[in-house]
């Protein structure tokens, strides 16, 4: 690895780095905090890239860090050109930069182009204008249906609960698809669309990288507003790009506009779109060439641990992104989701249509984190990129005996005090010490961190796991480092080989096999190959239960041979 303090060295060959990069997800507000205030921050960051290069990722994503009133965790944005005081300054953001491009790590932060605070001026700008304002334009404002106006315009829900409308003081009513703080914008004003070509601009200016897109297949509307057809039933399918407001065909037009930005930029500057689709083939269309570069793949994310439906979404990916160009990116836990060390640990992990993807049911602590260090081998050595959601290379689980005072997601009070929310995946990180707050805050702080850290967690720190060879943190910095210097991992192709029912083989050439096994019964490694690394102990030349293995062939052998 990079013990000695030296810079990743970079991938060879012509590939923009995109195509196959390790990228690290920061929650910053969880990541570290460099103040003492128990939030994260752009300090925090900063003490920390060390670590980063260590571990051996390719990039950061971000996740808002802009001006915010946090009704969202800062995904309300107020001003998309400014750094919030509560994680530093447009100056440290600079610094970051240019500290992270020294370790060579790149920088993407979160950009949030939907909806915007209801703070922000363009809003308060639209309330004040009054019903017909020219301001409203660059927002969904409508009159109600009912008597005196007084239903919402449709039915449309939010997905964080409740109606997508809330009525402002002169009775018309404003779209949110999310919290009534999180006003949607208009994309079919040229308004709404000068401004965030500048705000890209403003940013690649400043030396980062991409952007990570939230809702990225949720800014075009059908402009009759029409009404769901199911309501109630959140798993109907519509025909494809007939969805009144998800995956609409004319997201697209808009993505190659800002593909024409970045592309003004040196340095293959790349977009990342958080795209809920209704399949790969539908995905694909976001990164055709004069599109988007990458997309998030949420079937992989959401798959449960079978081998056949692994299979499946391994194999329909691959193809689709192939069809147009584009690698594939892996993901298995990110800041919306249970993080799968709970989620392999369930009996069922299957998500239920249209809700947040949080199985219920025992968990099976042991077994989940079996899978977990099976599944990053999986992950890391299948073609394209792939990310990282921090502290899933310490092999946290989900907290999810977090007191009810303490939730902040505003799923827990559109819900009506029904669905905790996405706060146990957010719990700060722990870095060292024998108790909370684990090194997250600096020594001598007296303000807690923001989410309560469970005190079992002395055992997961960086700091505990560093230098010990069967910990989950060993493990991704060595699969990281093989991922780099094999000549068969990262971008390319892959091939199955024959293997026996609820197994994965594969191959990637040259000279390189991924093996996992899902079944009962321990799985006989070929003759003549030798293991590069496992994620759990072997067992006499045998590969255990939910385990997985990277093989090199033997002498005179090929991996096709194995």
């Amino acid at each position: 690895m990079h013990e000695n303090g030296s810079v990743a060295a970079p991938r060879t060959g012509a590939a923009p780095w995109w195509r196959d990069a390790v990228i690290y997800q920061v929650y910053i507000r969880s990541f570290a905090d460099g103040n003492g205030d128990g939030m994260g921050d752009i300090a925090g960051i900063r003490s920390r890239l060390p670590y980063l290069r260590d571990l051996g990722v390719d990039a950061i994503w971000i996740n808002p860090w802009y001006v915010s009133p946090q009704a969202d965790a800062g995904y309300d944005v107020a001003d998309f050109r400014d750094i919030d005081p509560r994680f530093g300054t447009l100056a440290e953001a600079g610094q970051l930069v240019a500290e992270a491009h020294e370790h060579g790590i790149k920088v993407i932060p979160d950009l949030v182009p939907n909806h915007t605070s209801d703070q922000r001026v363009w809003f308060q700008a639209a309330l004040a204008a009054g019903a017909g304002g020219a301001e409203r334009e660059r927002y969904v404002f409508r009159p109600g249906r009912g008597p005196h106006g007084a239903e919402p315009p449709n039915n449309w829900l939010s997905v964080f609960g409740g109606p997508a409308w809330t009525r402002a003081a002169d009775g018309e009513w404003y779209l949110h698809l999310f919290a009534p703080q999180q006003p949607d914008l208009n994309w079919a004003h040229p308004q709404v669309r000068e401004e965030f070509a500048s705000i890209l601009r403003f940013w690649f200016d400043r030396g980062v990288d991409g952007f990570r897109i939230d809702v990225a297949h949720g800014l075009v509307k059908d402009t009759g507003l029409p009404d769901l057809v199911a309501p109630d039933d959140p798993g109907h399918r519509y025909p494809d790009g007939e969805h009144p407001f998800w995956d609409r065909d004319d997201v697209h037009e808009i993505y190659r506009g800002w593909r024409r930005v970045a592309d003004e930029y040196p340095g293959d500057r790349k977009f990342v779109a958080e795209a809920w689709t209704q399949s790969p083939r539908r995905l694909a269309e976001y990164v055709r060439a004069d599109g988007l570069h990458t997309a998030f793949n949420f079937d992989f994310l959401q798959c449960p641990w079978d081998a056949t439906r692994l299979r499946e979404v391994i194999d329909s990916t691959t193809s689709h992104l192939s069809a147009v160009g584009a690698p594939a990116t892996w993901v298995l836990s990110n800041h919306d989701v249970m993080r799968h060390a709970s989620r392999y640990g369930r009996p069922v992990q299957d998500p239920v249509p249209g809700q947040d993807f949080r199985p219920r049911g025992p968990v099976d602590p042991e077994l989940g984190t079996r899978r977990a260090r099976a599944a990053a081998l999986l992950m890391l050595s299948l073609p394209g990129g792939a990310y990282v959601y921090q502290g899933e290379e310490l092999g946290l689980a989900e907290v999810e005996d977090l007191p009810d005072e303490v939730l902040q997601d505003p799923m827990w009070e559109r819900s009506g005090h029904t669905e905790k929310g996405r706060d146990g995946c957010r719990v700060p990180l722990p870095w060292s010490e024998e108790q909370p707050p684990f090194g997250f805050s600096p020594q001598g702080t007296t303000a807690g961190p923001w989410l309560p850290q469970p005190p079992a967690w002395k055992d997961r720190t960086a700091e505990a796991q560093a230098g010990d060879p069967g910990s989950m943190l060993e493990l991704y910095r060595a699969a990281l480092r093989i991922r780099r210097d094999h000549p068969a991992l990262g971008d390319g192709t892959m091939r199955w080989l024959a293997s026996p029912k609820d197994t994965l083989v594969f191959t990637r050439e040259p000279g390189f096999v991924c093996a996992v096994n899902l079944s009962a019964e321990p799985w006989p490694l070929p003759a003549g190959s030798r293991a590069l690394l496992a994620s759990g102990p072997l067992d006499d030349g045998r590969l255990p239960q939910d385990t997985a293995v990277w093989l090199a062939p033997g002498a005179g052998a090929s991996a096709a041979s194995l």
